[in-house]
């Protein structure tokens, strides 16, 4: 091999029988080819990125227009195009955003949260109305979601947990207490869950879909409080449920982790929901940095349809 091409068997002097060509770029082709390759691909992905963004904007500046967020088509088509657009796998840092779609994503987080209030409430009622609530409760359009979602919690517990948790807290557990429902009922069938939430109408519809199991019932507590009120019977859970949307600003979630860090046992493990890439313009991001007080032990991201990160991370024994 010469660079230039093969010689073969050919003795000095001799013409080879053949000759295998071989290109050599000019010196520096190779990397500018590479480069601009490079070049090209970024340009692409940003390119991808802002379109992604300029979409957001444009379905945000449609919700702010509406004066009800209420379950209703139009709202309700703005949203599935909102989650459809949030899903994609082109990778948004919301660290990079500008100024304006900073401000953006900040009202559109608060959209998002009341919209998926109104959701749930309505949805509660509608489930709540039956005799038996629970045996209708997959008529909730996000319920396979929150099916595989906490499937991904569970499984990341049973590979920290070397023993089932008593006493689980969720904060944050709304009108349609989900998560600790189908926790109850498929995988912690003997854990007692204390559900908090500030909203004392979430509480009673909540309730309503969970009196009529006569076994449930009795591992389902409700707790109407704002949980920065909440200290020292944090001690008791051996794990802390955050939802996504305690805790609406980057400040004031780290307040409430600052605040459960304070009150949790230590050991304790606090399970909680963020967002990941272009998903952070549906919920508020927790960034590991945030944890102080904590160790942090898990971390998930998905790239399916479900929409939250999951962070799972132990109090510090010191404390």
């Amino acid at each position: 091999m010469n660079g230039r091409y093969y010689n073969g068997d050919a003795q000095p002097g001799e013409r080879p029988l053949f000759q295998s060509y071989i290109f050599k770029p000019p010196l520096g082709s190779f990397e500018e080819h590479l480069g601009s390759k490079i070049l090209s691909s970024s340009a692409l992905m940003g390119c991808q990125e802002q379109q992604l963004i300029e979409k957001v904007c444009d379905i945000y500046d449609k919700l702010s227009r509406l004066e009800n967020l209420s379950p209703s088509k139009p709202v309700n088509s703005l949203f599935a195009q909102l989650v459809q657009t949030c899903m994609s796998q082109c990778h948004v840092d919301i660290t990079e955003l500008n100024e304006r779609d900073q401000a953006m994503r900040c009202k559109l987080i608060k959209l998002c949260g009341k919209a998926e209030g109104l959701l749930e409430s309505h949805f509660a009622t509608l489930i709540g109305s039956h005799d038996k609530p629970l045996n209708h409760i997959k008529i909730f359009p996000y319920y396979s979601n929150y099916l595989k979602l906490s499937q991904v919690e569970f499984s990341m517990l049973n590979k920290i947990c070397s023993q089932v948790p008593k006493h689980i807290a969720f904060v944050g557990s709304g009108p349609l207490p989900l998560t600790s429902i189908i926790l109850a009922t498929d995988h912690l069938r003997t854990t007692c869950f204390h559900n908090f939430d500030i909203d004392p109408s979430a509480n009673a519809k909540a309730i309503q879909l969970v009196s009529s199991d006569s076994e449930l019932s009795k591992r389902m507590f409700f707790h109407t409080a704002d949980i920065m009120n909440v200290s020292s019977s944090f001690k008791q859970y051996e794990v802390v449920f955050l939802a996504a949307l305690v805790g609406m600003d980057k400040e004031e979630k780290v307040r409430v982790i600052k605040h459960l860090s304070g009150h949790m046992a230590p050991g304790a493990l606090l399970l909680m929901r963020s967002a990941n890439g272009a998903r952070a313009f549906l919920y508020p991001v927790i960034d590991p940095c945030d944890l102080q007080g904590f160790e942090v032990l898990s971390v998930f991201h998905p790239r399916d349809d479900v929409i939250n990160s999951v962070i799972i991370a132990r109090k510090n024994s010191q404390g």
